[in-house]
């Protein structure tokens, strides 16, 4: 059972917007993909979560899309959420992102879309738009490139880990890259949020952040290299709406990622927020920043 992370977010105001719970067939995998608002809203988005997130996580941040006049679908990603997989220990990054690319290729359709990220999810997002050219805009809270130093010290609990953790799951061949271990082992958790309830409930979700991967996933994931490098994505708008207060990847490490990217862009800091952005303003901020994004569009 997923935890209550509705208790911790402001609630949009109004009646709830309708949601539905559904299952997508991909490859060997039963992926549960929880979708709110209403179907034919005038604009499709597509939100991923990070490590340590699932859908669950981010519905009470649906909720408040949806009531901009987007349909939203939120997919639990491998690994992750109600997410079912035969074979846990060898889902890798690679996983994700072939599910990304088409899992928005099956959602698209004439209404424009836009792909949103947050946390490690804003870097699946990118590379999604960038594979797919079906995005009209994309939305990312930050842009985490395992191949910066900078960032790779950040994502660890501690940054010498970070240094060593590339060299030393290289090491981890064979039956070793499908050791399973609890995420916060690796990622610095006690950061994901600046409330300390939050964090709690976080850590003791067993399909988010309290759960396991593999140390294959995560050697996968630092190894990772782009099919297309940010100075040659110019396809459609991007906003990044970074927490101003986040703690864990501050906003000067997903800079050097973004100001390479060729595309129109904006950066949008939301004040107070850390890095799962509850706080106000800045959560009010977000939401207006997409929604005046969503009127573009429409």
């Amino acid at each position: 059972m997923t935890s209550n992370y509705g208790t911790f977010v402001q609630r949009p105001a109004g009646p709830a917007e309708a949601s539905e719970n559904t299952w997508w067939r991909w490859r060997d995998m039963d992926v549960h993909v929880e979708r709110i608002g209403t179907p034919d809203a005038p604009v499709r988005l597509v939100l991923f979560h990070g490590a340590g997130g699932n859908a669950a996580a981010m519905r009470p941040f649906a909720e408040h899309l949806a009531t901009l006049g987007t349909y939203v679908s939120v997919p639990d990603l491998p690994g992750y959420g109600l997410t079912r997989s035969p074979d846990p220990a060898g889902i890798r990054y690679g996983h994700w992102q072939q599910f990304a690319q088409d899992f928005v290729r099956a959602e698209s359709d004439d209404r424009p879309l836009v792909l949103m990220g947050a946390s490690m999810g804003g870097l699946l997002a990118f590379e999604t738009a960038a594979a797919t050219s079906l995005a009209a805009a994309l939305v990312v809270t930050c842009l985490l490139d395992p191949r910066d130093d900078r960032v790779r010290a950040r994502l660890t609990w501690h940054p010498v880990l970070g240094k060593v953790a590339g060299p030393a799951l290289r090491l981890l061949a064979g039956p070793l890259a499908r050791v399973r271990v609890p995420i916060r082992w690796l990622a610095d958790m006690r950061h994901i949020s600046n409330d300390p309830g939050l964090v709690r409930t976080v850590l003791r979700d067993p399909n988010g952040g309290g759960g396991v991967m593999s140390l294959g996933w995560m050697r996968s994931f630092l190894e990772w290299q782009p099919d297309v490098e940010p100075e040659d994505f110019s396809s459609g708008r991007v906003l990044m709406v970074h927490p101003a207060e986040d703690r864990w990847t501050p906003q000067g490490i997903s800079e050097p990622f973004f100001e390479r990217i060729a595309a129109p862009k904006q950066i949008v800091r939301l004040e107070n927020a850390g890095h799962f952005p509850i706080e106000q303003p800045g959560l009010d901020q977000l939401v207006a920043t997409v929604s005046q994004l969503v009127a573009d569009l429409r």
